[in-house]
């Protein structure tokens, strides 16, 4: 009885890229809206 789990498949290149661009997109979008709140707090209207 062989218990070795079997070999993981390399995720498709396509796969690596959108996680990339998902993970880049959620980052920037962050300080984005980081920033954005900061202005308006330390420089109101």
């Amino acid at each position: 009885m062989d218990v070795t789990p079997p070999p993981e498949r390399p995720q498709p290149l396509s796969r690596k890229l959108l996680w990339f661009v998902a993970l880049w997109l959620l980052g920037t979008g962050t300080v984005a809206v980081f920033a954005y709140i900061l202005r308006l707090w330390i420089a109101p209207h």
